[in-house]
């Protein structure tokens, strides 16, 4: 008898900075192919310094590479699509209009066309003066600046031409899934859903009379359906996946991450990339709050099943560090010096610290504030003539990273709740030793660092089910 013929699901991640591409075999859920591109996305926008805009080619080009290097026999043995991607975001297309596709060397591409550029999770247009002004969602969460539908009101009040040539929204792993199936309307997860406000996860439905009472323009608004479900088939072979592969909805990259590596209800996952989130999975039957809370430091958002899981989702993580990295470059360089590449300055910092245990330095490190304390900027205290070199520094700068997560879901209350042990994840995490060191000295459980977890292979796992 022949051997079964080999099957893949293509698990897809649109990040903040990077796009991650992974095949995973069907049977036996093994990971034999990853591929990363930075994406180079980011945009000027004509709304002030404090918007955050990307360049919707930019993130889809990154893409097609991705999937260029990949093995073009396993692609064309793809049966299943999963993607996630960053969340809140948001980006207009053209119903009908949203893409061409174009033959290339490694295939049919869609090229991005009639498109908006994405507008993100880390935008700050929507100041706490405006956000007030809004109406009052039925929903556990208030919306925030970068949130969607936030984001949406902001251009009705501020710029409403801008609204006119589009007819449809969603977030860019939304759109992703549009333009593969051919779909007039976009499909969102509650994941996604959540994430952009005015959705109450518990009805399973927009706020559309709160939204439509307000003036919202409710028909951008995509049809929600449960996280797992097919959205539609690729309406094209598309770089070597055949025409007519299941394509599901959109994941978040949050969750998708979660169930990458969440093995037990009694786990917890530490994740500290770009931002950071500690999460755990409340007991079974748990329902969040009706009523959101303002000051609440952490939120309940929608997880697979009709359950939630239970997160401190901070502003500032890995990009913290980047934007040091950054400061010790410029200063190099306004000095007159020949700086080295930033990894470079990174591994620096990293290896100096490490030889530093202890610094009585103080680094709050909350440069984007957060978004229960949006006005709690970074600062630095007990400056003294022994604590000012670069190992100090790094190192209380990782420590205040881990203890502004730690402040917003302290390890008392993980014990509380029956979490047993803590997964580490996430590039910032993985790849510094010590906010590693910092981790296991903020949290007393049992770490276990994952290499494998991510969003990308998470996407795959979930649209494979539960084995």
């Amino acid at each position: 008898m022949s051997a079964p013929c080999q099957s893949y699901v293509l698990g897809l991640d649109l990040g903040t900075n990077s796009v991650k591409a992974v095949l995973v075999e069907s049977k036996s859920r093994i990971l034999v192919n990853t591929q990363t591109r930075d994406t180079l996305a980011s945009a000027p926008s004509q709304d002030g310094e404090q918007a955050r805009e990307q360049d919707v080619s930019r993130i889809v080009s990154a893409l097609h590479q991705c999937l260029a290097a990949l093995p073009g026999n396993r692609l064309h043995k793809v049966v299943r699509v999963g993607i996630s991607g960053q969340m809140h975001g948001v980006v207009l297309w053209a119903a009908k209009a949203g893409c061409s596709w174009q033959a290339s060397a490694d295939g049919l591409t869609f090229l991005p066309e009639q498109v908006s550029q994405l507008v993100t999770w880390q935008d700050g247009r929507c100041n706490s003066e405006f956000l007030a002004s809004l109406a009052r969602p039925d929903s556990h969460i208030l919306p925030s600046t970068g949130f969607g539908c936030a984001t949406l009101f902001w251009y009705l009040r501020n710029r409403p031409g801008f609204l006119k040539p589009y007819s449809a929204a969603g977030t860019i792993h939304d759109y992703v899934v549009a333009m593969l199936c051919g779909l007039e309307k976009p499909l969102m997860s509650p994941h996604n859903a959540a994430s952009w406000g005015y959705y109450n996860t518990k009805s399973g439905s927009w706020n559309l009379q709160i939204l439509g009472d307000a003036g919202f323009p409710t028909w951008l608004l995509p049809t929600v359906v449960e996280p797992g479900t097919v959205a539609g088939q690729t309406c094209s072979e598309w770089c070597g996946v055949p025409q007519g592969t299941d394509v599901g909805v959109a994941f978040g990259d949050f969750q998708a991450a979660v169930y990458s590596c969440m093995k037990e209800k009694t786990d917890a996952v530490l994740n500290i990339s770009t931002s950071a989130q500690l999460t755990f999975a409340p007991a079974p039957g748990f329902e969040p709050p009706a009523q959101p809370n303002p000051g609440a430091a952490v939120a309940y958002v929608p997880y697979f099943d009709g359950t939630h899981l239970a997160v401190a989702a901070a502003l500032n993580g890995g990009n913290v560090l980047s934007t040091f990295v950054r400061t010790v470059t410029q200063w190099m360089q306004e000095l007159g010096v020949d700086a080295p590449a930033e990894p470079i300055i990174y591994s620096h910092l990293i290896d100096a610290a490490r030889d530093l245990p202890h610094t009585d330095l103080t680094i709050q490190p909350t440069l984007l504030g957060e978004r229960h304390l949006p006005g709690q900027l970074a600062s630095v205290l007990n400056i003294s003539p022994t604590n000012l070199s670069l190992a100090h520094l790094t190192r209380a700068l990782c420590r205040g990273v881990v203890e502004n997560i730690h402040s917003m879901l302290p390890c008392r209350q993980l014990v509380e709740a029956g979490v047993r042990r803590i997964l580490g994840s996430g590039s910032a995490l993985l790849r510094n030793e010590v906010l590693r060191q910092e981790v296991e000295k903020a949290f007393p459980l049992p770490i276990q660092y994952e290499q494998e977890t991510d969003s990308a292979f998470g996407a795959a796992l979930a649209m494979m089910g539960k084995q």
